[in-house]
């Protein structure tokens, strides 16, 4: 016997970094299950899987998930999240004018962006000569977050080098070797250390700004929300 197939909607959203348009799908119970799961076994990496695994289904396999850097997989996510569950969430956010009270506050994921400052580059010019072009980090890199410390901030400068630039002579990732790249990093500075601080400070990123008032005090409060953690 041949069930009914339920036809399921399709979507399009654009891609913050590229620009490209893909199309996309809300997740199904199949997705669901992936993502209850995740949540069940309390750890990152399992999280990190889910999230792969999900845009993967939804993007019908035309996003090359392990390439994208994390602002535009958390952006694709929320996107999926909102056509799949409702655009609008509901949030306890504590108020920041006592720090005690929290509000009920309802945010429209329609409304949420990517967030680009002004000014950021990913090309470093460390001296006259030297300079790095940088990559953003991609979700295989987050991983490293299980570990703690300046161990895990190094792994993720590392892996986000993408070219050395030395006048005309250009050195690609595929050209060093781990010693290479970590003599280089210790051979840095702190002038030049600040300056690859200064872009993954203000790189793209998830961000939206919520109003709202404390039910106990009356005053308005203002928060920034951060990271794809920050909506649910």
């Amino acid at each position: 016997m041949t069930l009914p197939k339920i036809v399921t909607p399709t979507y399009e959203l654009e891609i913050p970094s590229s620009k490209e348009k893909i199309t996309y799908r809300p997740f199904l119970v199949k997705e669901e299950k992936i993502l209850l799961l995740a949540e069940e076994s309390e750890k990152d990496s399992e999280m990190l899987l889910a999230l792969k695994q999900i845009i993967n289904n939804c993007t019908y396999e035309k996003v090359e998930v392990e390439k994208l850097p994390m602002f535009d997989l958390e952006y694709i996510f929320l996107q999926i999240r909102a056509k799949s569950v409702g655009e609008v969430v509901d949030l306890k956010l504590l108020c920041e004018d006592d720090g005690e009270t929290y509000a009920d506050v309802q945010v429209n994921l329609d409304e949420v962006d990517v967030e680009f400052t002004e000014g950021h580059s990913n090309s470093i010019q460390l001296t006259d000569e030297v300079g790095i072009i940088m990559s953003y980090p991609q979700i295989n890199m987050m991983d490293l977050s299980s570990n703690s410390g300046t161990e895990n901030v190094f792994g993720i400068i590392k892996n986000s080098i993408n070219q050395i630039t030395e006048g005309e002579t250009v050195y690609e990732r595929a050209d060093f070797t781990e010693k290479d790249i970590n003599e280089f990093l210790d051979s840095l500075t702190t002038e030049h250390f600040k300056l690859i601080q200064e872009f993954f400070e203000t790189m793209p990123r998830l961000r939206h700004e919520v109003k709202f008032k404390n039910p106990k005090t009356k005053k308005q409060n203002k928060i920034t929300l951060e990271g794809l953690n920050s909506f649910f």
